[in-house]
């Protein structure tokens, strides 16, 4: 949604978190229904996948339908373990048509992309070149997903480094940042599969860092997604709805603190 010229802009920056960041689908839902612009938008590894395809013009309705019209037998292609269980080949190529091969910087709201420099242990932030190759480097949760490649470097998950990128999105010139976090886990999933190990151990890791880390955001939603695992993608309807549940309490906040932004422009 579009904001209006004396409104301060809007920044989202949305967190990894494997499947519990289909969250952030039921939070832009809640957003249009009650006018909340979008300006700047951004995302870590599943984050980065949602918040691309909202920002070249997919709506919270239709990512909800492209969520479960495409199985994990669509986008996931096993391989022999070297450097990943998954090659991420059907899902680079499933983002390639959803977004019609556009570049980042032709984005219709403007986005940045996270992911993690293998080699140099460094967070890059993409804020140009194909949304496609961005995405896929930034949801490379490592040892799950073969590391992507891109001009000679390996890139990881976002989420390893930066896992709700509130800084960049104030960089990108928000005015007024809210932040998505859905690291908060239970620890209570069954560990029953080395795709649970891993997922996990990342999961920990990430949230430790996020701790320890100042979160600069004004307003910060935390969708109780606790008790799904980052790979539990088959309860695509539960997060989202409780995406929206946590939006839905936090609107009245949020629209109180940008009429007061308002004021404070004009």
């Amino acid at each position: 949604m579009e904001n209006t010229h004396n409104s301060p802009k809007v920044g989202l920056a949305l967190g990894s978190g494997g499947a519990r960041g289909l969250a952030h689908i039921g939070i832009l839902k809640v957003f249009e229904e009650h006018h909340i612009p979008v300006d700047l938008i951004a995302g870590s590894s599943i984050g980065a996948l949602v918040g691309a395809l909202y920002s070249v013009g997919h709506t919270p309705q239709q990512m909800s339908q492209f969520t479960t019209h495409f199985p994990q037998k669509f986008w996931v292609d096993y391989s022999v373990p070297k450097m990943g269980f998954i090659k991420g080949d059907k899902i680079k190529e499933i983002m390639r048509l959803l977004t019609k091969r556009q570049r980042i910087e032709d984005a219709s709201i403007p986005l940045s992309i996270v992911a993690t420099n293998l080699q140099k242990g460094e967070r890059r932030v993409f804020s140009e070149g194909p949304i496609a190759e961005a995405v896929r480097a930034s949801i490379s949760i490592p040892g799950i997903f073969v590391p992507e490649k891109l001009d000679g470097e390996y890139y990881v998950d976002g989420g390893v480094i930066d896992r709700v990128p509130v800084s960049v999105v104030k960089k990108m010139g928000a005015d007024f940042i809210i932040a998505v976090d859905v690291s908060y886990y239970e620890a209570t999933h069954p560990i029953t599969s080395i795709f649970d190990v891993i997922a996990q151990s990342i999961d920990v890791m990430e949230r430790e860092i996020l701790r320890y880390s100042m979160v600069d955001a004004d307003i910060m939603i935390r969708p109780q997604v606790g008790h799904y695992s980052i790979n539990h993608f088959s309860e695509i309807e539960a997060l989202i709805k409780e995406g929206e549940k946590a939006a839905q309490e936090l609107v009245p906040q949020i629209k109180v603190m940008l009429e007061s932004g308002r004021e404070n422009q004009s």
